[in-house]
């Protein structure tokens, strides 16, 4: 275990372009594969690399992602000196919300001290993915490298979404550029970029030494790790890359930012397919999360035009499938489908009850939503916006959380 290592997850983004799925709550705390939420992946990455002090800071609609770690994440045990603890702003060095990453580093620099880390682990709340820390930190150990820098190659169409990074041959970073309009290629690969993946490893005392530098130049700086700390360090401190070693199995590297709610989508329907590219039942890199105490899923009646029946589907505890369809979809903890009714290519969060002889095709439907009997979602996108539903670019109908869909049906329909 690596006792004397301090991991941060970042988990206080807004998730703006996520919405209506991030109006009450944070992006990590997004519910996704039905029975995870994305901060699982990190968080679960930590546990599978033996890091065991864990600080997770929030900041925006915080609850159901503080309710989600205290259900499912309190198995740490304190006396061992492992923990997961959720920090608030606390604004106990100035009154204001964190301005960018290494300013919500720089407000916690107190918390981190009281762990006294030889190294601090810096990660987002908000990607899917698996990867062994243990080894980027022997690697950045073995460099005596002051920052190390999780990277992968991405087509370089796409690279103007992230941080650039530019490399010697001992891997050691020559420039970092933050979302560059233009970014250069690799070496020998030129329609390919590296792209940081904003994980990093710090040596703790550089860190803290960056961090007041950076605080101390207030507006001259936007205190970002991207934009600011690293561009500046490069030219008097041994900062490395470390080329992202993926523990999901499969040919391709596989790393998910759900930024959109296409994205979001598409990554969820991934899990469906036969061979999934993200592989949920390797045992030997479990993915943990809170399981509610619920009873198996059910399936009921076999008529042939009332049969409840759930096919290239995933379908989680307490669900009842009662003489409904099912296609192509997920059907989270306590879903309802109701006879007649069909579900397609969809994704049903938590309690959401479908009514007799409704319909839906390519939509997500958040949490503790009914579903009126006889209703269409995804089947008219005109009739869907008329509705005041979100409608994506691709086509996906978004249902917020809780949304009243009685008002749409006819007077005593």
């Amino acid at each position: 275990m690596h006792r004397d290592v301090l991991a941060i997850v970042l988990a206080g983004g807004r998730g703006t372009r996520l919405e209506p799925l991030t109006r009450d709550r944070a992006k990590p705390a997004v519910p996704f594969g039905g029975i995870y939420r994305i901060i699982d992946f990190t968080l679960s990455n930590c546990l599978n690399s033996d890091v065991r002090k864990i600080l997770i800071l929030t900041q925006y609609k915080a609850v159901s992602l503080n309710r989600h770690i205290d259900q499912g994440w309190k198995f740490l045990c304190r006396e061992l000196d492992e923990y997961i603890e959720v920090i608030p702003p606390q604004q106990r060095i100035a009154e204001m919300w964190y301005q960018g990453t290494a300013d919500a580093i720089y407000q916690n620099v107190y918390t981190i001290e009281k762990a006294a880390p030889r190294d601090t682990l810096i990660l987002a709340g908000d990607h899917i993915y698996k990867m062994n820390y243990a080894e980027m930190i022997a690697f950045h150990r073995e460099r005596r490298a002051d920052l190390t820098i999780a990277c992968l190659p991405v087509p370089r169409s796409q690279a103007r979404e992230f941080g650039v990074i530019d490399v010697d041959s001992s891997g050691r970073v020559l420039s970092f550029l933050e979302k560059p309009k233009d970014p250069p290629g690799m070496p020998g690969n030129p329609d390919m970029s590296l792209a940081s993946m904003g994980i990093y490893v710090f040596a703790t005392d550089v860190m803290y030494e960056l961090l007041f530098q950076d605080a101390a130049k207030k507006e001259a700086s936007s205190h970002d790790f991207g934009k600011d700390i690293i561009p500046g360090m490069l030219a008097d401190s041994r900062v490395f890359a470390y080329p992202f070693r993926d523990e999901n199995r499969k040919q391709a590297a596989y790393w998910r930012d759900v930024g959109t709610l296409d994205a979001f989508f598409q990554t969820s329907m991934d899990l469906i397919q036969i061979d999934p590219i993200l592989n949920l039942y390797d045992r030997n890199w479990p993915i943990h999360t809170y399981q509610p105490p619920m009873p198996p899923p059910k399936f009921v009646h076999s008529d042939p035009d009332r049969r409840g029946a759930a096919l290239n589907s995933i379908v989680c505890q307490g669900a009842i499938v009662s003489g409904g369809q099912v296609y192509r979809s997920i059907l989270s903890p306590g879903v309802r489908i109701n006879s007649y009714a069909l579900v397609e290519d969809s994704i049903l969060f938590e309690n959401v009850e479908v009514g007799r002889h409704a319909r839906i095709r390519k939509a997500i439907i958040d949490k503790d939503v009914k579903v009126p009997p006889g209703l269409d979602i995804g089947w008219n996108r005109a009739a869907d916006l008329a509705r005041g539903l979100t409608v994506t670019e691709d086509g996906v109908t978004v249902v917020a959380k809780g949304e009243d869909l009685e008002r749409f049906m006819p007077m005593g329909g």
